[in-house]
Order: C-alpha cells, then sequence, then structure tokens
C-alpha cells in the first residue's frame, strides 16, 4: 500500500520522503561504480543513515546497500558477458573495492562465482538483442520474497 511507504502521518511530508527516497535509488543508479556508503546518501538526501535505512527499505523493500550491490552486480554481468575483463577487472570497475565480498554477493545472487559466470555467459546470449539478454540475465533480489506466479481470472 503506497501510504504506508514511509513513517510520515503528514500527506506533504510523505510526498516529500518519497521524492527524496527516489533521488537516492536514482543516484545509485547514476554513480554505482563511484565510492557510495549509506552515510554520504543520507547526507545527499538530507536524513540521517539510520532513518534513510529504514525508509529505503520500506519503500524498496531492501537496505541502500543491498540495492547498490545489486546494481553492481547487474553491470558485471554485462562486462563479464563481454568476456574482455578479468573478474577482478570488473570488480573494481564496477566499484567494489574487495573481490571476496563482490564475488560472495555476486554468487548469491546470480547462483555461480563470476568466474563460472564469466566462462559460460559469453555464448549464453549470443544473437539476442541487448534488452533481452539483460532481462534474461537480470539477478533476483530479495532471494528471500516468494515468489507469485500471476493468476489469470
Amino acid at each position: 500500500m503506497i501510504s504506508r511507504v514511509t513513517s510520515s502521518s503528514d500527506p506533504a511530508q510523505h510526498l516529500r520522503d518519497l521524492a527524496r527516497l527516489r533521488r537516492v535509488r536514482d543516484r545509485i543508479d547514476q554513480e554505482y561504480a563511484q565510492p557510495l556508503d549509506v552515510q554520504a546518501l543520507a547526507r545527499g538526501a538530507h536524513m540521517s543513515a539510520g532513518h534513510l535505512s529504514r525508509e529505503f527499505r520500506r519503500a524498496y523493500g531492501e537496505s541502500p546497500y543491498a540495492y547498490l550491490m545489486t546494481r553492481r552486480i547487474e553491470r558485471a554481468m554485462a562486462l563479464l558477458r563481454r568476456g574482455d575483463l578479468s573478474v577482478t577487472e570488473v570488480c573494481f570497475t564496477v566499484g567494489c573495492s574487495s573481490l571476496g565480498t563482490f564475488s560472495t554477493r555476486f554468487t548469491e545472487l546470480v547462483g555461480v562465482p563470476p568466474s563460472t559466470y564469466r566462462r559460460d555467459a559469453a555464448g549464453a546470449t549470443a544473437g539476442m538483442p541487448p534488452c533481452v539478454a539483460k532481462r534474461v540475465t537480470r539477478p533476483v533480489r530479495n532471494r528471500e520474497a516468494p515468489v507469485t506466479e500471476p493468476r489469470l481470472a
């Protein structure tokens, strides 16, 4: 329910909070390869880090850090499919500073380690338009969330 996305009871404040959260998400989408942390994102949104994390999770179903890492993994998947960069180069290109953290998160979201993905995925999307390849290979966020099938009435 949209009216419960942020904790504010004032409708005008609620809309301002939603707009700030959208700007934070847009910043993550644009600057994913830059060194971003929740503190920096919160400062840019004029919120405390704790408040930003709570409201972002309430609005988007995951923390700002989880959203940032998913965005980085999406870009990493595209770079690994190209096949011209090593896993380490991809890790640093997408803004991760730790190869171990990158590999762990990649494996959690994609289901295979980045080196395996690089080896196997290069030919998997051959001949597919890039927009279709991106959709088909998109990592799944919130694996713990149940997948519901659409119902036909």
